[in-house]
């Protein structure tokens, strides 16, 4: 694909603009705000979209920031998520170390990035991996979950308070360090914990946990799902998930709680997915995860924590799409945390934005040479670069723009599905529909127009995201992908079609399309484009 370097130059400027703050000091501390269901991110005291990329699990150490950031550059990423590990910042007890944070602090300020910051401390994919080495040496006072025959599980449970009283500590430690260091807020959101649960043991069935096991269910818990009674009686067979959920739940939130008072940043927990449709199977999922079907729970066990979040690497465009309708909720900011970075999870990032996201990251974005296949790309080619780099030019010029404006008003958006069949929406009495694999001119069904499909036909790529900015003015980005607006009522009609970008808060037009460019449709495929379609009604 070939990337325009006059959207390149935007991007930049748009970047220099939502990062001055950086190189002044003090600035507003970031916040999510929630109004009328809609929700946004605000940076620097206004709403902020995430163009974001993930490094690879093992990227946090100085060494390995050189290899990182030319990739976040080159797809146009404006901010990195980065884990800090429990396990390097309290190597001995009692003793911190923070060279690393400050390093990545440093390292994004230079680079002009906001960080996302990752705590893997009691829970990392549901293991301890990432805790130190004087707590998996000590599992009397760092107790193991138990299984059904009593023996030690692979995660650290719940139910030990000696463990969520020393990952709280090193936690605030480094939200401590944050507040003393970080005036300027480079880090703008935290995840605690990353991918909670346990997989194969459903819960622990330790003592403690029997114990808790057999009393009735929280009031909070009660009053949120109007269930009552035993764990048992309340939930069936869901009930040692249900259970386990909670308790993770309220681990994690005691953590986020004391951090926050240290400095209340935004902060939010990720999933491991099991299926989109499913109640999965308790033995068979990360047991004790934000997955979708138990968001009221963490709600109600976690208050501290913002919203929950989804880590896809379905690569079937319908689970996509179902995924994001579930976490996307009126108490419950969509962001997709982790999404793989094979060439055909890109085009997701347009049904993430129009569903109202405040954040989209690949996973596994630098050059030190680890990839997550099949789960991921097992490259980084131009061809997959470029796949994120061009929706992330596009919107990047106009970034705290659509986040305003979505923020407010409508959005929509969507990604070619698998079996490449059409879509459309409705918005201010006009229908949108986006199809694919067409050349920019003319129209597939003329016969006398013979020609072979273009080379992004059979190609999983395409998507297209659209603002109701006003009444009689919409915003739209996309790629490979052939867009109408019809309206509903005959006397409206699109008046224009203008390219450009917006300069404070005003918009900006570089031309006017007409003619070819849009008597077969409004074609955008490999230019990081952003178009104003204007309407109006005749008398």
């Amino acid at each position: 694909m070939k990337l325009l370097r006059t959207g390149a130059a935007l991007l930049a400027l748009a970047a220099a603009s939502a990062l001055d703050a950086q190189d002044t000091g003090r600035t507003d501390l970031p916040r999510l705000e929630s109004r009328g269901g809609r929700h946004a991110l605000v940076v620097d005291g206004a709403p902020y979209l995430m163009l974001a990329a993930q490094a690879n699990n093992s990227s946090n150490y100085p060494a390995m920031l050189d290899r990182v950031w030319p990739t976040l550059d080159r797809i146009n990423a404006n901010t990195l998520e980065m884990p800090i590990a429990w396990q390097q910042v309290e190597p001995v007890e009692g003793r911190f170390d923070f060279s690393f944070l400050q390093a990545l602090l440093d390292g994004a300020r230079a680079h002009r990035k906001r960080v996302v910051l990752l705590w893997f401390g009691t829970l990392k994919n549901t293991g301890y991996s990432y805790t130190p080495d004087w707590v998996k040496l000590d599992p009397g006072r760092f107790p193991r979950m138990k299984t059904r025959a009593g023996e030690d599980h692979d995660v650290l449970s719940a139910h030990g308070d000696q463990t969520r009283a020393a990952d709280t500590r090193a936690f605030v430690k480094v939200m401590e360090y944050l507040r003393d260091h970080d005036a300027q807020n480079t880090v703008i959101l935290v995840q605690p914990e990353n991918e909670t649960g346990s997989y194969r043991n459903p819960r622990d069935y330790g003592a403690t946990a029997n114990r808790l096991f057999a009393q009735p269910i929280p009031p909070a818990l009660a009053r949120r799902t109007g269930k009552s009674g035993t764990w048992a009686q309340a939930f069936g067979a869901q009930a040692d998930r249900v259970f386990n959920t909670w308790y993770v739940a309220s681990y994690v939130n005691a953590v986020a709680a004391a951090g926050k008072k240290a400095k209340p940043l935004p902060m939010y927990v990720n999933a491991s997915l099991a299926g989109p449709s499913n109640v999965p199977d308790p033995d068979g999922v990360a047991s004790g995860g934000p997955q979708q079907d138990v968001l009221d729970i963490w709600k109600a066990a976690a208050p501290a924590i913002d919203f929950a979040a989804p880590d896809i690497y379905d690569r079937k465009s319908a689970n996509v799409a179902q995924y994001l309708d579930k976490y996307a909720r009126p108490d419950n900011a969509l962001m997709v945390p982790e999404i793989g970075n094979a060439r055909e999870f890109a085009r997701f990032f347009y049904p993430t934005i129009g569903r109202g996201g405040i954040g989209f990251a690949p996973f596994g974005m630098d050059d030190t040479g680890y990839f997550n296949y099949p789960l991921g790309s097992d490259r980084l080619d131009a061809e997959t670069l470029d796949a994120f780099a061009l929706p992330y030019e596009a919107i990047g010029s106009i970034m705290r723009d659509w986040a305003r404006i979505a923020a407010t008003r409508p959005t929509w958006g969507a990604a070619k599905p698998d079996n490449g069949a059409a879509v459309s929406t409705t918005l201010g009495g006009w229908k949108i529909s986006g199809s694919w694999g067409e050349w920019q001119f003319g129209r597939k069904e003329w016969a006398w127009l013979k020609s072979e499909p273009p080379p992004w036909a059979t190609q999983p790529v395409g998507g297209f995201a659209v603002a109701h900015m006003s009444d009689t003015e919409f915003l739209l980005v996309g790629d490979h992908v052939r867009v109408r607006f019809e309206p509903q009522d005959p006397r409206d009609m699109v008046l224009r079609v203008e390219e450009g970008t917006f300069a404070d808060a005003r918009w900006v037009t570089r031309r006017v399309w007409n003619g070819d460019q849009t008597d077969y449709g409004i074609n955008l495929v490999d230019r990081p484009q952003v178009l104003k379609i204007t309407t109006g009604r005749a008398r």
